[in-house]
């Protein structure tokens, strides 16, 4: 039984996004409702709930988040750069952060929280995520020098997402120290130059490196079985992520961060090579199979009482970060910024919450103690479940809508190339 139902669901994986095509469903609400169903009415079935399984569920979480890390880097077919990436700068400069300084608010003011559990939710809401937000991001990686440039929105959503999830860990950490030892002057000393200057720099330098050396070896080397590139192995992605996110936690940097900063830079050493495409492709499976057992494992946790605990405020205040907040700071950190309006509007609204947010939580929970630990589960899982259900009713129309006004404006500029021969004649 068992191993029918995870052929069944691999094999869904794969098929779905082929059938869901441009209808409002995404593949996360069909796998969320699937969990459910399965442990809701097959008797026998552990309990997935993840304060049972700690451990388990920051690992399985940590996993995805990289893998998506990865895809998220080697699909940008935009260069990193000051100009190029403004809009990505203030999403996370401004926007991030607004949103981490709301929601701790939030969640201090009106659902009765600590400082430390509430600075906690702040960080774990903030990020938006890259595994579940597939619909709204960049697809692939591009194999020609003249292929068309990204279309702002995607290329926002994407990078915001491979960035903020490490650029929030400062905060998480923050609230590590804030539960276990209060954070006093010499703490908020320790916490600056450690956990914000020393771990980003080191996540940074490590994936600026990695990727310069490994693309250099992948394109480049002169000993040919380390040009990996002539031989299309698609599962070196997977090598490249594991080393890049062991070497920058060996060294105490940000692991997400330099997994991300890897992929770009690696991307970067030959842009328009066909092999990103390659490791892209692998990528985007194992991250598939990877969010489908996480989705199932997060459905049947809902159906098995993660819930329970969650108050009417809680679901009040998850709404209004989901549908005020992210969408109002989006906004004002991309105001006078080069989008268009509908392209801002879409922007700040897709702020996807989603497996980011589950390894967040099962992290600290792991290294502190908080105030109402299951009560803090519940919030995030319900946060996530209705991200999954708001934002992927709602991607399809709003990116088709935005494709279509983009198509129009480009044949009102240009006209429309496809009459000029019957013009002629």
């Amino acid at each position: 039984m068992l191993f029918l139902a995870v052929g069944l669901a691999a094999f869904a994986a794969a098929l779905l996004p082929r059938v869901l095509g441009r209808v409002p469903v995404s593949m996360p609400m069909v796998f969320l409702a699937l969990g459910m169903g399965l442990f809701t009415f097959v008797p026998g079935l552990p309990s997935p709930v993840p304060q049972a399984h700690a451990s388990v569920t920051t690992h399985l979480s940590e996993v995805c988040v990289l893998v998506s890390l990865m895809g998220a880097g080697l699909a940008l077919d935009r260069p990193v750069g000051w100009r190029r990436w403004a809009t990505t700068w203030r999403l996370i400069g401004l926007t991030m952060v607004g949103s981490i300084a709301v929601v701790a608010l939030l969640a201090g003011w009106l659902l009765g929280f600590g400082l430390a559990a509430a600075l906690l939710l702040g960080a774990v809401l903030a990020p938006t995520d890259p595994v579940l937000a597939s619909e709204v991001q960049v697809a692939e990686p591009a194999e020609e020098e003249d292929a068309p440039a990204e279309d702002e929105a995607r290329f926002a959503l994407t990078s915001e997402a491979g960035l903020n999830d490490g650029m929030a860990f400062p905060f998480t950490y923050a609230a590590v120290a804030i539960a276990t030892t209060g954070l006093g002057w010499a703490g908020f000393g320790h916490w600056l130059a450690v956990d914000v200057a020393w771990r980003l720099g080191a996540g940074l330098a490590v994936g600026v490196g990695a990727g310069w050396l490994l693309g250099k070896l992948f394109f480049n080397s002169p000993v040919r079985p380390l040009r990996f590139a002539d031989h299309a192995e698609g599962f070196v992605a997977l090598a490249v992520t594991a080393g890049t996110y062991g070497l920058a936690e060996l060294l105490h940097g940000y692991g997400f961060v330099a997994v991300f900063v890897c992929a770009c830079a690696l991307r970067a050493a030959e842009r328009s090579h066909g092999y990103h495409r390659v490791l892209h492709s692998y990528i985007e499976q194992l991250e598939r199979l990877l969010t489908v057992l996480i989705l199932v494992l997060l459905g049947g946790a809902l159906a098995r009482g993660l819930l329970a605990p969650l108050r009417p405020l809680d679901v009040v205040v998850v709404l209004a970060v989901l549908l005020v907040v992210r969408p109002l700071t989006g906004w004002l950190g991309l105001l006078g910024s080069r989008t268009g309006p509908r392209e801002r509007a879409v922007i700040a609204f897709f702020g996807v919450r989603g497996i980011g947010s589950v390894f967040y939580v099962g992290w600290a929970l792991q290294h502190a103690d908080f105030a109402q630990p299951d009560r803090l589960w519940a919030i995030v899982a319900f946060a996530v479940a209705a991200s999954v259900v708001v934002h992927g009713i709602t991607a399809t129309p709003a990116m088709t809508l935005l494709d279509r006004r983009r198509q129009r404006a480009a044949v009102d500029r240009h006209g429309d190339e496809s009459l000029a021969p019957e013009t002629a004649v």
